[in-house]
C-alpha cells in the first residue's frame, strides 16, 4: 500500500501538473484550435477540482491552525472566485475568438500568482502550525474530494463548509455526465 501524502504534497503536485499544461498552452498560442480548446478544458477541469478540494479541506484547516487563518483563507477563497469567473468566460470561448488567448493568459497569471502565495506563505505557515498526522489525513481527504468535485466552474456555488461539502458531489456528478456526453476535455 502506498504511503499517504500530506495535503501540501498533494496540492503542490497539482500545481506542477497545471503548470505543465500552462506551458503546453503557451506553445499553442495562435495555433490549431481543437487541441488548444481541449487542453484549456483539461486545465479548467483540474483547476476546478483542485479549488473545490482546497475550499472543502485546506482552508478550514488554515482557519483552525494558522494564526490569522480566517483572513488568509478568505483571501484565498476570493482569489478562487476571481479565477472561477475567468474560467467561466474561457469555457464559452473558442480559440479562434479574439478573447480566447487573452482570457487564457489572464487565467494563467491569476493561477500562477495564487500558487506563489500558497507555496511561499500559506503552506509553510500551515506546516508549522498543524500536526503532521492531520496534514496526512487532509491529504487523503483532498484526494477523495477531487474525485467527486465538479469539473466546471460554478461561480455562484457556495465556497465554504458546510454548504460546499453538501452540494459539490451532486454538481460534480452532473458535470461528469455532461463531460462524458459532450466529450469535453478529451482529445
Amino acid at each position: 500500500m502506498d504511503t499517504q501524502q500530506d495535503v501540501i504534497a498533494v496540492l503542490v503536485t497539482d500545481h506542477r501538473e497545471v503548470e505543465e499544461m500552462f506551458g503546453e498552452l503557451e506553445h499553442m498560442i495562435g495555433g490549431i484550435a481543437e487541441p488548444a480548446k481541449t487542453l484549456a478544458e483539461k486545465v479548467v477541469i483540474e483547476l476546478v477540482r483542485h479549488s473545490i478540494a482546497e475550499e472543502e479541506y485546506l482552508y478550514p484547516a488554515v482557519r483552525e491552525h494558522v494564526p490569522g487563518g480566517d483572513k488568509l483563507a478568505d483571501q484565498e477563497i476570493a482569489e478562487h472566485a476571481e479565477a472561477e469567473r475567468t474560467m467561466k468566460r474561457l469555457e464559452a470561448l473558442e480559440p479562434n475568438e479574439t478573447d480566447f488567448w487573452p482570457t487564457v493568459e489572464l487565467l494563467m497569471s491569476q493561477i500562477r500568482q495564487h500558487v506563489r502565495e500558497e507555496e511561499n506563505d500559506l503552506f509553510p505557515r500551515l506546516r508549522e502550525s498543524c500536526p503532521p498526522e492531520q496534514l496526512t489525513e487532509l491529504g487523503g481527504k483532498v484526494q477523495q474530494a477531487k474525485k467527486l468535485a465538479p469539473t466546471r466552474p460554478h461561480p455562484a456555488a457556495p465556497d465554504t463548509p458546510p454548504a460546499n461539502k453538501l452540494l459539490a458531489p451532486g454538481a460534480g456528478l452532473v458535470d461528469r455526465i455532461r463531460d462524458f456526453i459532450s466529450g469535453r476535455g478529451r482529445s
